[in-house]
């Protein structure tokens, strides 16, 4: 098969602040593919917006969850009829059957990208039925797309054996090979003492991302502050959290920033956090984009010791892995670190280095081939 000329990529999810999306995007604009998108959002945009490649519809999320998503099917099924593709990604589970059932009704190939171990995720951990439901959904349509998109070696080992499948390729949520252009000075910003440590923590803000034991150690380690890129469902809880430890002028949110400005804002912290708990199969398996990016803005990573990410960071030595499940652990390597200039130095360093090789363009280079069916 020649390069699919037309793609179309569906996301439940605002595709502006999706770097995954994004590189792959402008990396098969490249190899000569049409591309469009079709996006949703509740949470930053105010309204929909349209342009010839992208859509983004906004959607309200109540009480209710049933009539967000009936909206939200209702919503696709009309786009995806409107749309003509010879290929169409189903970038999540939610978009995964209304994809797959219409790509298939034209006659075009579909590819599903397995950000996560969907049926395994932190939140459905204690809701066995749900969990059912979302298995059954996923094992139906997986084995009926043409390929599998994970973002990790142990999510395609563990998808391959669950679902009886083999076709899965691995393309890690690693950012484009840059450099700082306009870094953010916090201490400036936000009037932060330079004996600080500013602590920076990035990506959506949901339970198990180990925020609260962060904040908890906060308490003892006077010398730190916390910056929050992003947002999420429990913003208000850990905003409470941090009133309720006394240390909530320690902590700053400066709100979801758009991928071509992320690079300055995450440059602008000491340490970058990813002290993801193991509280479910898919966290397990945890290897998310937030690490590479650290990496590429140069900030020493402290992350916990599940086996991918602590296998990039012990590789390229890049930081720490260390178990989360005594919250000391933190405070103990956090402290270390505050006292020791030369090794957060020897860190970034490293960093810049590793930054050569975990970068998007090398990613699609290794995947390109299979990706679009090339001979």
């Amino acid at each position: 098969m020649s390069n699919p000329q037309k793609v179309s990529i569906v996301f439940l999810g605002n595709a502006q602040h999706d770097s995954r999306i994004t590189n792959l995007s402008n990396s098969l604009k490249e190899d000569g593919c049409k591309v469009s998108i079709i996006s949703f959002d509740w949470f930053i945009s105010s309204e929909n917006f349209s342009n010839d490649e992208l859509k983004i519809f906004k959607l309200t999320k109540g009480k209710f969850s049933l009539f967000f998503y009936l909206r939200f099917a209702l919503i696709l099924i009309r786009e995806l009829f409107k749309t003509n593709a010879d290929l169409y990604f189903a970038e999540d589970l939610y978009t995964l059957p209304f994809v797959t059932a219409i790509a298939k009704l034209k006659r075009a190939k579909v590819y599903y990208n397995s950000r996560e171990l969907y049926a395994f995720l932190g939140g459905l951990r204690n809701r066995p039925f749900l969990q059912s439901i979302v298995t059954r959904v996923e094992k139906f349509f997986i084995t009926k797309v043409d390929l599998v998109l994970t973002t990790g070696e142990m999510d395609s080992e563990f998808i391959e054996k669950f679902y009886g499948i083999k076709n899965t390729l691995v393309i890690r949520n690693i950012p484009l090979l840059q450099t700082p252009t306009a870094k953010i000075d916090f201490r400036k910003l936000y009037n932060i003492p330079d004996d600080k440590l500013i602590l920076l923590y990035q990506g959506v803000l949901l339970e198990g991302r180990g925020v609260q034991m962060i904040m908890r150690t906060m308490v003892k380690l006077t010398n730190t502050v916390l910056v929050i890129l992003g947002d999420g469902e429990q913003k208000n809880n850990f905003q409470k959290l941090a009133q309720q430890l006394n240390i909530s002028e320690r902590v700053f949110y400066a709100g979801t920033i758009g991928q071509r400005e992320l690079i300055n804002y995450t440059a602008g912290g000491d340490v970058g956090l990813s002290l993801i708990e193991n509280i479910s199969v898919s966290y397990y398996h945890a290897l998310p984009n937030k690490l590479f990016e650290y990496i590429m803005a140069g900030l020493p990573v402290l992350c916990s010791d599940l086996p991918q990410m602590k296998k990039i960071v012990e590789e390229y030595k890049v930081g720490e892995s260390i178990s989360v499940e005594n919250e000391n652990n933190i405070y103990f390597t956090l402290k270390r670190w505050s006292e020791s200039p030369e090794l957060l130095k020897s860190y970034r360093n490293n960093c810049l280095l590793a930054a050569q090789k975990l970068n998007w363009q090398e990613e699609y280079k290794k995947s390109r081939k299979r990706l679009l069916d090339l001979d």
